[in-house]
């Protein structure tokens, strides 16, 4: 007996037709396509079927556009800056080797022995403990409601190990930095402020920084409120007063755009030093970055900090900077990963090669005999 014919199989564009014609058919009567999805493409715009009118390219005025979604043209939208008030992210690493691992928690839970400590001044002591500001402890001092020993104090005294300390004839424990300390990176945005307090009670640069117990971040440099770039925070005086005297010069390394060019005689004046109200300045070097327009950019060294001295630099030869951003403070360099608003906390290996840059020990001891090496981030 012979079996029937097998129908045959439809040509490729048969079946494109029997398909658009069932999907025609389909969406006028509201049935949805497989996956939820409706094939336009096969459709005219007169369609019966088509109610909603057609997207335009133009929105009205007052319809606002919402945060990180995509325009009518497809476009996506430029997220908005993160809430100034609220927790900086930090920037995420891998973990390391088992190895460094293990070296970091080693770090870490060292500590320094007593007879290695340093002496500290006592108002210092105070305040690291946590008692108050220095200037607090001071004032404290003086009137009289600290003691030494059994001893009333005196500015300039020191405190060592052992040594019993009474502020309002209360005991105190004395907290000493025999660990290593805690060093942040932040990318500042332009707009946010470098203060712990601010009269008009805006938020600041502090208030972003994750939180510490029993001490306080110190800022290491300032950035002016319309300048953006690297902020470095630590627990350690020492460490930020190594980095931000003038006698010590590290450098401060800043990319600038200015509207319109230095020419070279301008160049080699700022690079031999130049008079401005508060006295001579020079860039240590000075790079073209190149630019477009109107718009030229510079990367700067400098080896001081004074307030706006790169800005009032340029503008000596009328030149305004419409931007300024810090790159690099000494042995620290502004990761390219870092997005504006976010920072990232050094671990013990890396705390350890800035305080042997700086030829300072856990407690800020110096170094006799160190051998400076370059800490890369």
């Amino acid at each position: 007996m012979k079996s029937a014919p097998r129908a045959r199989r439809p040509q490729p564009e048969i079946r494109e037709q029997r398909t658009a014609r069932n999907d025609v058919a389909s969406l006028r009567a509201g049935k949805p396509q497989p996956g939820g999805r409706r094939r336009k493409e096969n459709l005219d715009a007169t369609d019966e079927w088509q109610t909603r009118p057609p997207k335009t390219a133009v929105k009205a005025p007052d319809q606002g556009r919402s945060q990180g979604g995509a325009t009518s043209e497809g476009r996506r939208e430029k997220r908005r800056d993160p809430d100034p008030a609220a927790r900086a992210k930090r920037l995420k690493v891998r973990a390391g080797s088992q190895k460094e691992v293990a070296i970091q928690k080693q770090l870490r839970d060292k500590r320094l022995p007593a007879e290695q400590l340093n002496a500290e001044r006592l108002q210092k002591a105070l305040a690291f403990t946590g008692y108050g500001s220095r200037r607090d402890m001071e004032e404290a001092i003086e009137a009289g409601r600290v003691s030494v020993n059994g001893k009333v104090a005196k500015l300039g005294d020191k405190v060592h190990p052992g040594d019993e300390v009474r502020f309002d004839n209360k005991r105190v424990n004395i907290k000493w930095q025999d660990r290593l300390p805690r060093i942040v990176i932040y990318h500042k945005q332009e707009g946010e402020l470098v203060s712990r307090d601010d009269p008009e009670g805006r938020t600041t640069v502090f208030d972003r920084l994750p939180k510490i117990d029993n001490s306080k971040w110190i800022a290491i440099g300032r950035l002016d409120f319309n300048t953006s770039g690297l902020l470095i925070f630590t627990t350690s005086g020492d460490l930020a007063n190594k980095m931000m005297h003038p006698r010590f010069e590290v450098e401060r390394e800043y990319a600038v755009r200015v509207l319109g060019e230095l020419t070279d005689e301008q160049k080699k004046e700022l690079l031999k030093g130049i008079e401005l109200d508060d006295g001579p300045a020079r860039f240590d070097r000075l790079a073209d970055g190149g630019g477009e327009g109107q718009n030229h950019w510079y990367h700067v060294i400098l080896r001081e900090g004074r307030n706006r001295e790169v800005r009032r630099m340029f503008e000596y030869y009328g030149m305004t900077v419409s931007r300024l951003m810090r790159v690099r403070f000494g042995a620290l360099s502004l990761p390219p990963r870092l997005k504006r608003g976010q920072f990232y906390e050094l671990n013990e290996t890396e705390v350890l090669g800035v305080m042997k840059w700086a030829g300072l020990r856990m407690n800020g001891q110096e170094k006799t005999a160190v051998k400076r090496a370059q800490f890369q981030e």
